[in-house]
């Protein structure tokens, strides 16, 4: 299933980086066996992860395989009747996604599974944090420009970041961060909750006031925006439904 949208001022098409055609442009061949999939069994958001991390690109940093691996398999739960493909739900193009698994894992079989989208739509808010993710990338490397689309594009569910991500937990985002946002992370010196401070940067940048406090510390709201961000991941969550519906 292929779907095709018109691009939009900030569609994935048109905001592509020399860099990812480069790499995209390897993956060309791999992208047409992707039919070829279509008797692979419907594997769960876990079975995808496990699938991409066991066929990891030799030398691939770990630590972003993970990263990369957990967003494609919680993003894939999220596919369903009258859903976007996979690969928008990730906040990827096809082409976009074709890069992201020629660097990380080129030799897994899942990827076959994804449905693909020609472009990706983004409203006024996921593009302005796709902006603000993209101007702060520490390196400024293809990678980080793929990783700020899914960012961005996962920012939009409505659990905890590192939820949504697909991570095992809160630290694993400030990982992220520090290691390919530094910038970002240098500033978030409070520990506010990362979606809070991401629109908190983006609506001073506007001009417009995020709230009437005087200051975090006076603010009612205070545990909104700061404090523990515990809860189960994302993937543990569908396995346990998945074993609900079994029983």
């Amino acid at each position: 299933m292929m779907y095709v949208k018109t691009p939009s001022p900030h569609s994935s098409q048109t905001t592509e980086e020399p860099g990812l055609r480069v790499l995209a442009s390897s993956a060309g061949a791999a992208l047409a066996e992707a039919s070829l999939g279509a008797d692979l069994k419907r594997l769960s958001p876990e079975d995808i992860y496990r699938n991409l991390m066991e066929a990891c690109a030799l030398g691939c940093d770990a630590f972003d395989a993970h990263v990369v691996a957990s967003i494609l398999a919680v993003s894939s739960a999220d596919a369903g009747t009258g859903a976007p493909p996979q690969t928008a739900s990730a906040g990827l193009s096809a082409v976009q996604f074709s890069a992201l698994i020629t660097q990380f894992f080129p030799k897994a079989a899942v990827w076959r599974l994804f449905d693909l989208s020609e472009s990706v739509e983004r409203n006024g808010g996921e593009a302005c944090l796709l902006e603000l993710l993209e101007r702060c990338a520490t390196s400024r490397e293809p990678f980080e420009m793929l990783l700020a689309a899914m960012i961005a594009r996962r920012a939009e569910r409505p659990n905890h970041l590192w939820q949504d991500l697909g991570l095992r937990h809160r630290g694993e985002l400030n990982e992220l961060m520090a290691r390919h946002f530094k910038p970002l992370a240098l500033r978030n010196k409070a520990d506010m909750k990362w979606k809070k401070f991401f629109f908190r940067l983006i609506c001073a940048d506007a001009s417009f006031s995020l709230c009437a406090a005087p200051s975090c510390g006076e603010c009612d709201d205070f545990a909104q925006c700061f404090g523990e961000e515990t809860g189960m991941s994302l993937l543990a969550r569908v396995r346990r439904a998945s074993d609900n519906d079994a029983s």
